[in-house]
């Protein structure tokens, strides 16, 4: 089952009822998701949807990985896919792909929401190996809390892991929004 482009309308309405002063930011997201099909497709350029997964230990660490490709520590996260649900499970897929954390973790603190932590556009480099011209990425990030994880990176596309402090995010206001949320503590 395809992600609609309803069901990511929907998802940014519900994020921007949280944080209405991000409306600015996310206008571009918003015009080009108006304006065409398929955007989660990897191959809708200039800009299409991807998902990560913000991963917090019960110490108040988060998981980052060492992206190959990009040479950057990052969430670990990525495209949404023609056999995903919805977007919570295109993250959790892909921390289950790059990391191998499988049902070690619970979405955390309000149950299963499915509002993101944060939505990030960035800029992505042109990549001559997948004939991917520069184009950007609408990150939706879902926050999940884990004790005594068991990492194992893929190795095809992750060449280290590490949990860090949130201050190494590259995203202040998902730095913000993380130690906001810390104050809550929920773990199965």
């Amino acid at each position: 089952m395809t992600i609609s482009q309803a069901e990511i309308r929907r998802t940014i309405e519900r994020y921007l009822k949280k944080y209405p002063d991000e409306w600015e930011g996310l206008e571009p997201l918003l015009v080009t998701l108006n304006a065409r099909d398929a955007f989660w497709s990897r191959s809708t350029f200039p800009i299409h949807v991807t998902c990560s997964a913000a991963v917090v230990d019960d110490t108040g660490m988060i998981l980052m990985i060492k992206h190959r490709a990009l040479d950057k520590w990052l969430l670990p996260g990525g495209h949404v896919e023609s056999r995903d649900l919805n977007l919570v499970s295109a993250s959790l897929r892909e921390l289950k792909e790059e990391t191998d954390i499988g049902s070690q973790f619970a979405v955390s603190p309000q149950g299963l929401d499915d509002t993101p932590i944060d939505i990030d556009i960035h800029d992505i480099p042109a990549n001559p190996k997948k004939a991917e011209p520069a184009h950007r990425h609408a990150d939706l990030r879902f926050v999940f809390r884990t004790r005594y994880p068991r990492v194992e990176v893929q190795v095809e596309e992750i060449s280290a892991y590490a949990w860090r402090s949130p201050m190494d995010l590259h995203t202040p206001r998902l730095v913000e929004k993380l130690t906001e949320q810390a104050k809550v503590s929920y773990f199965l």
